[in-house]
């Protein structure tokens, strides 16, 4: 990401705001496999391709993989976007119903109303990734669904957050041009961090010209009483960096 913001002329303030935690010793992930292999599953819900292969990896750890996906594949499989797609059809999969772009819990749900699939007294295993998704939970559940979450990995802090109180300070007393933010997440650690360093206000005046990898991500950055200045489309990194930074070039 530095390189593509180099090569279109910007200086790159790079602040890792994440880092990746598998859960591979989670109770409640294993449990729910367990019984998602049971037959206690009627429906699958993939968000995301990291979490389907972290799904299957820690099915392979406890030595149950080949009856995971053999109960996969007698499952109606629902998905949130390409990426679980592409891992699906790796295992000899495939998708009963695939939501539109883009790619939000609301497309999941619209997704299965146009299909006319009912949802009542179903239970539906949701394949979460890396925070719940308490908004597609409580619809889901609206139609009828018990939901069995299958919270495969989770994101933490970075260990080392001071780049990250860094680019928070710098964008808090205005010397940033451009804040470019690559998924929901790193929106909460960011203001997680802000708040810790007491400058969630200050951050969030100052903060200048937030562009959005999506809309999953730009929908947090509302919900957060950010303005999203620039959203990529289609939502891949070099279109936020050429993007943002093309409208910015156009504006100045």
């Amino acid at each position: 990401m530095r390189s593509l913001i180099e090569r279109h002329g910007g200086r790159a303030l790079i602040a890792p705001s994440m880092r990746e935690i598998p859960l591979r010793d989670n109770q409640a992930a294993l449990d729910a496999i367990r019984q998602l292999i049971a037959g206690s599953v009627d429906l699958l819900i993939l968000l995301t391709g990291v979490g389907t292969e972290a799904m299957v990896e820690l099915a392979r750890s406890a030595g149950c993989e080949q009856r995971l996906l053999d109960r996969m594949a007698k499952l109606p499989i629902i998905v949130r976007g390409p990426k679980p797609v592409a891992v699906i059809r790796r295992l000899d999969l495939e998708a009963a119903i695939r939501a539109d772009q883009p790619n939000t819990w609301r497309e999941v749900v619209s997704a299965i109303d146009a299909d006319g699939m009912s949802l009542q007294g179903k239970t539906v295993a949701l394949q979460e990734y890396g925070v719940s998704s308490p908004e597609l939970a409580a619809a889901l559940q609206d139609r009828g669904a018990s939901v069995l979450p299958i919270p495969v990995y989770r994101w933490d802090l970075p260990e080392d957050l001071e780049p990250l109180r860094s680019a928070i300070r710098a964008a808090a007393a205005g010397n940033t041009d451009l804040t470019l933010f690559t998924s929901a997440q790193q929106v909460r650690h960011v203001l997680q961090v802000a708040d810790q360093l007491r400058l969630r206000e200050a951050w969030l005046q100052s903060v200048p010209r937030v562009a959005s990898i999506g809309p999953a991500c730009s929908e947090t950055l509302r919900e957060s009483c950010v303005n999203v200045w620039f959203e990529a489309d289609p939502s891949k990194m070099g279109s936020l960096v050429r993007g943002a930074i093309e409208r910015f070039s156009a504006e100045c």
